[in-house]
C-alpha cells in the first residue's frame, strides 16, 4: 500500500507576503503531483490555515486546493482528514461535496502488516494547559454559532493574528515535541501500534521508541516535508521549491 501523509500546510486565506505566497504554490504543485501516485492520502490537520463552514459560504482562496483534492480522489486514492488545531470548524461541505470523511482526534489502520495511528498532536503538548482550556472552549458549539454571525471579511480578519501567531510559536518552541513523543511512546508500548504518526510541531523527525517510531510530518511554511509509508516502510521526503512548474 502506498499512503501519503502531509500536515500543517496552512495553505493560507491571506497572501501576506512572498513567503505565503511561495508556500501556496508548493502546496498546489506537490498536490498536482501527487495525482496518482498513492492509494491513501492522509490530511493530518492544519491543512488550511482556518476553516470555517458557513452555512452557504466557502472561503474562495481554497479553491485551487479543494479542486486538487478532489482531482487526487478521482484517480481512486482514498482521502481522509483529522482536524487540526487551525482547521476544525467542520460542517457537512467535505462530507457533502467531495466527500472526504473527517476525524477529530485520530485516524488507525493496519497496513502491509503496521498498525498506524495518524493524529495531528495539538492535545500532547507538555505543559500547555492554556491551549488546552482554549480548544475546548473555542469547540464550544455556542462559540461556532457566534462566529457564524458574523460576515465572513470581517471573521477571517479577526482570526488573520491569531492563526499567524500561532504558527510562528510552533517555530520557536520545539521543545513541544517532547510531548508528542511522550504520547507516541504511551501509544507503542500500550496500544502496541507500530506508527505513530503526527505533525503539530512543525519540526520533521522519525524516532525509534521501544519496537514503534514516532513520526513527524514537519511542514509546509518552512521545511516542505511530507511522510511516504509505502510496502510498510516510513520515509521523510522533502519536496524541493525547485520542482514548482514541473
Amino acid at each position: 500500500m502506498r499512503i501519503c501523509v502531509v500536515s500543517d500546510m496552512h495553505y493560507p486565506y491571506q497572501m501576506l507576503d512572498e513567503r505565503d505566497k511561495e508556500n501556496a504554490e508548493l502546496v498546489l504543485s506537490f498536490l498536482t503531483e501527487a495525482r496518482g501516485n498513492y492509494d491513501m492520502l492522509v490530511l493530518n490537520g492544519d491543512i488550511f490555515d482556518l476553516w470555517f463552514d458557513w452555512k452557504y459560504t466557502i472561503i474562495k482562496q481554497y479553491f485551487p486546493l479543494l479542486h486538487r483534492l478532489a482531482a487526487i480522489q478521482d484517480e481512486g486514492c482514498k482521502l481522509v482528514m483529522i482536524s487540526g488545531n487551525h482547521d476544525f470548524w467542520f460542517n457537512d461541505f467535505f462530507q457533502k461535496y467531495l466527500p472526504i470523511p473527517i476525524y477529530d482526534e485520530s485516524y488507525n489502520l493496519i497496513a502491509d502488516g503496521k498498525k498506524i495511528l495518524f493524529t495531528h498532536g495539538d492535545l500532547h503538548p507538555e505543559y500547555d494547559v492554556r491551549y488546552k482550556l482554549f480548544r475546548r472552549l473555542i469547540r464550544f458549539g455556542g462559540i461556532k454559532k457566534i462566529f457564524s454571525w458574523f460576515h465572513p471579511d470581517f471573521s477571517l480578519a479577526m482570526a488573520a493574528r491569531l492563526t499567524r501567531s500561532s504558527r510562528m510559536k510552533n517555530f520557536m518552541q520545539p521543545k513541544k515535541t517532547v510531548g508528542l513523543k511522550k504520547y507516541a511512546k504511551y501509544i507503542i508500548t500500550k496500544e502496541k501500534y507500530d506508527y505513530v504518526c503526527m505533525g503539530h510541531s512543525h519540526q520533521p523527525e522519525i524516532q525509534e521508541i521501544e519496537n514503534g517510531k514516532y513520526i513527524n510530518t514537519g511542514d509546509w511554511t518552512r521545511h516542505h516535508t511530507y511522510v511516504e509509508i509505502i510496502d510498510g516502510m516510513v520515509e521523510i521526503r522533502q519536496y524541493k521549491i525547485k520542482e514548482i512548474g514541473k
